[in-house]
């Protein structure tokens, strides 16, 4: 199969590591892989793709037009009518709206940490009802941008201070919510009609100063050489197949709620009581070959090639029409036999005199 990788061309000239590790998987798979990097050029994508004419595009955009341009593209997709891997932009939107995602996970009884929208053309709202402390981060931004060690808050000045922060520096609304006290486990979901639930995956923070948060914030996902980064480790815990059971089950529901095709991360909090909290739904999900999603596969049997081919499959899956159900095959009339052919020819005349007589006694 011919495919093609869409992703961001940064300005630096690089792009995304995930991109040729992605590619060297599908390789392994014997697909004839090309790489399209684009930087924010609508033309650049329409023409990309319009040309290499591909069988499947891996959807791997990020940041293409801003934090809407994983939806765009995949509108632009769309229209040239081509396979692709991941959500739609109807899929993306509601996922990535994450005021919308929460209602809706809470409407399917899923149960999210208390939250409130700070928009940027509004006036701010104290948030009292919230219990502190809280984390404060951007409503529509990915990749903990915007998420620093002063994103948890305990007091309402430093929540406004936060808040206007995000406004003027990230230039979105804040998403304000009540900071989830436990354990922090990543569960990968893959599949369509039968998803499946990757074992989970656990983000240590022993590593952290002390006193730090235990916030995966923006260094510690991207600055390797942070304190936060070094004091940050996914793990695969060993757990108890009832809560390992639990866990997978939440990811399900949530995939299912929010409408994800192909592949997700969802993000949640164990509490001391055991209670599951939703923290996020990641659809077309970070897939690097040490990302927390790849982990999981890993560790559930699902080795990196074969994770990323399954993925294309999925995708060229959805496009194929349902073949229609069979009909039950028609019964065979009986072969009647000489008597009852007879019968059959004696019966009207039968009928006819039985009612000529009715009609003479009338």
């Amino acid at each position: 199969m011919k495919i093609t990788i869409l992703a961001d061309l940064y300005k630096d000239g690089t792009c995304d590591p995930a991109v040729d590790q992605v590619a060297a998987a599908l390789r392994m798979g014997k697909h004839k892989v090309s790489r399209l990097l684009v930087p924010d050029d609508l033309k650049a994508v329409t023409v990309g793709l319009t040309r290499r004419k591909p069988d499947l595009v891996f959807h791997m955009i990020h940041d293409f037009g801003g934090e809407s341009g994983l939806i765009a593209t995949a509108a632009i997709i769309d229209a040239l009518k081509l396979p692709y891997t991941g959500g739609g932009p109807g899929e993306l939107f509601i996922r990535g709206n994450k005021h919308l995602a929460k209602k809706i996970l809470a409407y399917e009884k899923l149960t999210c940490p208390d939250f409130a929208i700070f928009s940027k053309d509004s006036s701010l709202e104290t948030g009292g009802h919230l219990r502190m402390p809280l984390i404060v981060k951007p409503l529509e931004r990915d990749g903990s941008i915007g998420i620093g060690a002063n994103a948890l808050v305990r007091t309402v000045p430093e929540m406004m201070e936060r808040v206007l922060a995000i406004h003027r520096k990230v230039k979105d609304s804040a998403l304000v919510e009540e900071y989830v006290e436990g354990r922090e486990f990543f569960i990968g979901v893959l599949g369509n009609r039968d998803p499946i639930a990757f074992a989970p995956v656990e983000m240590d923070f022993s590593g952290l100063p002390a006193g730090a948060p235990h916030v995966l914030d923006y260094k510690a996902k991207w600055d390797k050489k942070s304190a936060e980064f070094k004091g940050t480790n996914a793990v695969v815990p060993e757990l108890p197949e009832e809560l390992t059971a639990c866990l997978q089950k939440v990811a399900l529901d949530a995939c299912r709620a929010l409408l994800v095709r192909d592949y997700a991360r969802v993000d949640v909090r164990l509490t001391d009581t055991q209670q599951i909290y939703v923290i996020e739904v990641n659809a077309n999900c970070d897939l690097g070959q040490t990302s927390e999603f790849a982990t999981g596969a890993l560790a559930s049997g699902l080795d990196y090639p074969t994770l990323i081919n399954r993925i294309a499959e999925l995708a060229i899956e959805r496009r194929r029409p349902t073949p229609p159900s069979k009909p039950p095959p028609a019964r065979r009339a009986k072969k009647k036999t000489a008597e009852q052919e007879r019968a059959d020819a004696e019966r009207p005349r039968q009928e006819l005199q039985k009612g000529t007589k009715a009609t003479k006694t009338s």
